[in-house]
């Protein structure tokens, strides 16, 4: 049994992918142009061979001379073609150049794509983040560790974590764009040729803001540190991701969950039961999240243990984007479409003791009893109520002072009215001080600097593409003023 669409050809796979192709063309471009520039090809064959390359995408693109689209980036597979329409003094057009160069240029042509994309796509996810914690500001909710309900806080607060992660994960983007963003075309196939070609210039043409100086580096060592930059950064963030995912599915288990997606295109329902609205994609998104950790250690796995040299590594499209942008993307869906209820919220914190901890430092703030003794009346009282089936704030007050005198041999140094403030979910959350709690002033002051940050990253990423744009057109006037 023959399976048609399989091939166990690893060529196929790793002379394509992304938009190689398209990259290939413009380093073809860049090429002709430089080696015209410099005088290695002769003015009039550079022109011969400018009009092929023209040509040869037209026809591409319109199917004519019944020219079939190509499907390899490989430039064995594209310099026939070439030749066909040019002569043969078209293969002066790979004048000192190697397919091992070729494949490192094309692959940070790729990845400097696909980090434009992904860093657009993370940067439009924080500024949701942000509008949804301008909206909960004063939204108390219960926050969890060991998957314990420990301390409440504000959904702002929540949030404005998860914004934090996202800047990390966008400065690490934009430091990888730096390091990928070097050129190494013309450095043959490891050391470099006797034809003196102008990298600086192929490097300007391209977009690209300097060299891989080194010959054997650029084809050798910088394509796997390179990737690996990439596929890292984008792994860390499908992490964070699927953690939002889980922490937002693991409602799905209460009757009335206090954190939830809105009905709508997000969610689905049961084909037998009715009653059931189905996260579906907070379930893409943890799922997709752990396809894009899992298909990040591609490289990282060609790579090890392997010899400089080898093929394995030499990827044209090394690390994908398709799926991280997804994520991203999905990610920033999945925040405009949560509703918190925030009396379920309230009454969820309330239910439990999380609030205990202010019991301890209000008893050292006011009254100078050492925090360990606060902390064991605490954990006393906190073992007293559950015993009773009583939540916190139904335990007498008389009791509370009883279980004080109990342990720490003199009385509770609290009135009924300051023990009563001391453990509301509302004195605890906006009385805090320290610096990024989730007090009013804090939250505002940290939602305004972030807005700031977003606005000048947005720029930075504007400015990115713009460049780009600009490049790819002056590239374009100087190859068409070849013929």
């Amino acid at each position: 049994m023959t399976d048609n669409t399989h091939t166990l050809d690893i060529n196929a796979t790793f002379r394509g992918g992304g938009r190689s192709i398209e990259w290939l063309d413009e380093i073809n471009k860049a090429s002709i142009v430089m080696l015209a520039e410099t005088g290695i090809v002769p003015k009039e064959v550079a022109a011969r061979i400018a009009k092929g390359i023209a040509q040869l995408i037209e026809n591409e693109k319109t199917g004519a001379n019944n020219t079939t689209p190509r499907t390899s980036a490989d430039y064995l597979d594209y310099e026939p073609r070439l030749i066909a329409l040019a002569g043969p003094e078209a293969s002066r057009l790979h004048t000192g150049r190697s397919r091992q160069d070729l494949a490192s240029t094309i692959a940070r042509m790729n990845l400097r794509d696909g980090l434009l994309h992904t860093m657009g796509a993370l940067i439009d996810a924080r500024e949701k983040l942000l509008q949804r914690a301008e909206e909960h500001i004063e939204t108390i909710i219960p926050a969890y560790t060991h998957g314990v309900q420990a301390q409440p806080t504000t959904f702002a607060h929540y949030l404005l974590a998860f914004e934090s992660a996202l800047a990390r994960a966008t400065e690490r983007l934009q430091q990888a764009y730096v390091r990928v963003n070097k050129c190494p075309l013309g450095t043959a196939a490891l050391a470099t040729s006797s034809f003196p070609l102008d990298r600086h210039r192929l490097a300007e043409l391209l977009g690209f803001d300097g060299l891989v100086e080194n010959a054997y580096d650029a084809n050798h060592l910088a394509p796997i540190d390179s990737a690996l930059d990439v596929a890292n950064a984008w792994a860390m963030t499908a992490v964070q991701a699927g953690m939002f995912a889980q922490d937002l599915h693991a409602q799905y288990a209460e009757p009335v969950p206090w954190f939830m997606l809105g009905s709508g295109e997000l969610t689905g329902t049961s084909s037998i039961m009715p009653q059931k609205r189905n996260p579906a994609a907070l379930e893409q998104l943890r799922a997709q999240s752990s396809i894009l950790l899992s298909e990040m250690q591609t490289m990282t796995w060609v790579s090890h243990n392997n010899r400089t040299g080898m093929f394995d590594y030499r990827m044209y499209d090394p690390v994908p984007y398709a799926r991280a942008l997804t994520v991203f993307k999905l990610f920033g869906s999945v925040v405009d479409a949560v509703v918190v209820n925030k009396a379920r919220a309230l009454e969820e914190v309330n239910a439990d003791y999380s609030t205990t901890t202010e019991i301890a430092d209000a008893l050292l703030q006011k009254a100078e009893v050492p925090f360990r003794i606060g902390h064991h009346f605490a954990s006393k009282l906190t073992d007293y109520g559950r015993g009773k089936g009583l939540k916190i704030h139904d335990i007498p007050y008389s009791e509370a002072a009883r279980i004080y005198e109990e342990q720490a041999k003199a009385k509770l140094p609290l009135s009924e009215a300051e023990f009563r403030e001391v453990i509301s979910a509302e004195y605890m959350v906006f009385g805090r001080k320290g610096l990024g709690g989730p007090q009013k002033v804090a939250v505002e002051s940290a939602i305004l600097e972030r807005k700031k940050a977003i606005s000048l990253e947005c720029d930075i990423h504007s400015k990115l593409l713009e460049k780009l744009t600009k490049r790819h057109q002056d590239l374009h006037c100087s190859f068409i003023k070849l013929f």
